[in-house]
C-alpha cells in the first residue's frame, strides 16, 4: 500500500508532521486530514476523517496521532470495518498487522521518541496479515446487532 491518510489533534501534531515527511520521503503518498496546529482541537473530528477515507478509498492505510493514541483509536473503531490498533512499540505493530488485520495505526505521541514512532510506522506498514486461524477472529470483530 502506497496511500497513507494520516490525521492528529494538536497533541500528535508534531509526531504526525513528522511521519508524514518521513513517508513522503520514502514515496507514499499521504493525505492529511489534519489537524494543521498545535492549537487545541478535539482528537474524534480527525480520527472520524480518517476513518472515513479508509474505509472509502481503495488500497489505504491510516495512521493517527494523539497524546495518549487511546482517544483517536477509540473514536476510529466506531467505524464498522475499521480495525485502529494502538501501538506503542514494533512488536505490537507488526503483531496488530499479522494477527489483527489492522488497517489504522495509533500512536501515543506522548510516549514514544521521533525514532521510535518511526519504527512502529514501518513495522505497521511493512507486515503482512498472516490470514489462516487468524482470518475467523477477524471476521468476527464487528459487532452487527440484531436489533
Amino acid at each position: 500500500m502506497n496511500h497513507i491518510v494520516i490525521g492528529s489533534d494538536h497533541a500528535g501534531f508534531k509526531c504526525k508532521e513528522l511521519i508524514k515527511a518521513m513517508l513522503e520521503s520514502a514515496g507514499y503518498t499521504v493525505e492529511d486530514k489534519g489537524t494543521l496546529s498545535e492549537d487545541s482541537v478535539d482528537y474524534p473530528d480527525f480520527a472520524h476523517k480518517v476513518a472515513e477515507a479508509v474505509l472509502t478509498e481503495n488500497n489505504t492505510t491510516g495512521i493517527l496521532c494523539c497524546g495518549s493514541g487511546n482517544g483517536v483509536a477509540m473514536a476510529a473503531n466506531k467505524h464498522q470495518g475499521i480495525r485502529a490498533a494502538l501501538c506503542w512499540n514494533m512488536e505490537i505493530a507488526s503483531l496488530a498487522i499479522k494477527h489483527n488485520a489492522a488497517n489504522v495505526l495509533c500512536i501515543p505521541a506522548r510516549f514514544v521518541t521521533t525514532d521510535e514512532a518511526y519504527q512502529i510506522t514501518n513495522a505497521f506498514l511493512n507486515e503482512k496479515f498472516e490470514g489462516g486461524r487468524h482470518q475467523n477472529r477477524v471476521n468476527k470483530i464487528d459487532c452487527i446487532s440484531d436489533l
